[in-house]
């Protein structure tokens, strides 16, 4: 089964460690992309998702401004940051976890999303306010932990005793509502 995701209602949220004892979190917002699921058939999982580098948004816009120049992710050169799977590994009736490349500044890595399924529902569809419904919608969950610096997502600054402004990793999450295409 072939389904797209909706923007309006997926997005990719992540946390950094922020001056050695707290969090800074983030997210993008109307993350698009293609999906092929089964339930029946996990293995068979294909995702294909981009995201607008520009539309980082942390709720501190002079820490926006930062997070979009070339010190972190550079969206004047990279605007998009991708995600493709090559396979998919089964953990449970619910849950698995696919293994794609991500690609943040034009680097790409082989990453790890933990997902879960989350099941799905008939619901309306609204276009232009009238409900051209019904659609299936199906949600999931997933996540993972990155290394920024393996993206060259490098600027910090050094504090006392050893210390640094930002964590080298990223913890991602993912909430996915994805609409069955017709």
């Amino acid at each position: 089964m072939k389904w797209f995701f909706e923007p309006g209602h997926t997005a990719a949220e992540f946390r950094a460690r922020h001056m050695m004892v707290t969090w800074v979190r983030g997210q993008f917002k109307n993350v698009s992309g293609d999906l092929e699921f089964d339930p029946e058939d996990l293995t068979k999982t294909k995702i294909d998702t981009v995201i607008k580098a520009e539309t980082v948004w942390t709720g501190e816009p002079a820490r926006d401004a930062h997070l979009r120049s070339a010190d972190f992710l550079d969206v004047e050169h990279h605007p998009t940051i991708e995600f493709h799977s090559k396979r998919v590994e089964v953990v449970g009736k619910i849950d698995f976890h696919v293994i794609g490349d991500l690609t943040i500044r034009g680097i790409t890595r082989e990453v790890g999303l933990a997902v879960t399924y989350l099941g799905q529902w008939e619901t309306p569809w609204w276009e232009d306010g009238v409900n051209k419904g019904p659609r299936q919608r199906a949600g999931f969950l997933a996540t993972t932990r990155i290394n920024r610096q393996n993206f060259k997502v490098s600027w910090n600054d050094s504090m006392a005793r050893g210390g640094v402004v930002v964590g080298d990793y990223l913890d991602i999450t993912l909430d996915v509502e994805a609409v069955r295409k017709d």
